[in-house]
Parts: C-alpha cells; sequence; structure tokens
C-alpha cells in the first residue's frame, strides 16, 4: 500500500465526499441512521456557530478512513468525536488512531481548554489516548468516554 496521508475533507470536493459517505455508509451498515443522503448533508453542512472538520486518511489517492469533529451545541468547551470510519482491508494498521490523533491536536490548537466526547465500542485506543469511561454510560455496547485538555 502507499504512504498514508492526512488532510481536512474539502467540503466542495464532490468525488471526495462521495468516497467519504460510501465508506461511513458501509462501514455503519445502518440505513435507517446512517443514509446516504444524510451523511453527505453532514458532510457538507456549513453552520457559522458551531465547526465541523472531517479529517480523512488517503492512501495511493484513495479514501481509507475518515473521522469527524464538531462543537457540542449543548455544551460550552465540549467536543465531538463522531463518524469515524476505516476501509474494513485497512483496519488495523493504525489509520483509526491517526485520524484520533488528527483531531486531538487540531483542538488543542484552537482551543485553550475543553472536554472532548466520544461514543466507542473500542475502549483500549481512546483509554491509552488519556480518555476515561464516564461511569454509568456503557449501553448496548457502547461506552461514553471524555479527554480533558488544558
Amino acid at each position: 500500500m502507499g504512504k498514508l496521508r492526512l488532510d481536512v475533507l474539502d467540503q466542495d470536493g464532490d468525488l471526495l465526499v462521495d468516497a467519504c459517505a460510501n465508506l461511513i455508509v458501509t462501514a455503519f451498515a445502518d440505513p435507517v441512521r446512517y443514509d446516504k443522503q444524510r451523511v453527505v448533508a453532514e458532510l457538507t453542512q456549513r453552520d457559522p456557530a458551531y465547526y465541523r472538520r472531517f479529517f480523512i486518511a488517503m492512501e495511493a489517492g484513495e479514501v481509507v478512513g475518515i473521522g469527524g469533529i464538531k462543537a457540542a451545541d449543548w455544551a460550552s468547551n465540549t467536543h465531538l468525536l463522531y463518524l469515524s470510519a476505516v476501509r474494513p482491508d485497512r483496519r488495523g494498521k493504525g489509520i483509526g488512531r491517526a485520524l484520533i490523533q488528527a483531531r486531538l491536536d487540531w483542538l488543542k490548537q484552537h482551543f485553550p481548554h475543553g472536554r472532548v466526547l466520544v461514543s466507542t465500542q473500542r475502549t483500549k485506543r481512546y483509554r491509552e489516548l488519556g480518555f476515561k469511561d464516564i461511569r454509568g454510560s456503557h449501553l448496548a455496547g457502547r461506552h461514553l468516554m471524555l479527554l480533558r485538555f488544558k
């Protein structure tokens, strides 16, 4: 495989947005919550009051992973990691971890302090990055995890 490159998703790049939406729809395999039209709308939405960024991982010109981060509109200084997906044939290669780290690095460059929330089934990688389980939040195989930064 080629060298991994991480970039911020160009929301105006129709081909990239389409490739990212296809990756997310396939990864989540939940046509009710993650239908392609809804995912494309999320990837391209611009809200001046609340930021959102998507980081993409590319190898040999193909999207192999994506991860989003956005402001929580219901709590100040709170950020959400969401819509994280890695192509099945590229899992286990550190791409997911690299996307998490890219989003955390971006946050720390743009905000002096805050907290990050993520809902995940895979707690090990988040614990290794300093996230803590929120007590009593385990539901349907998912954990709500929190990282505070300053």
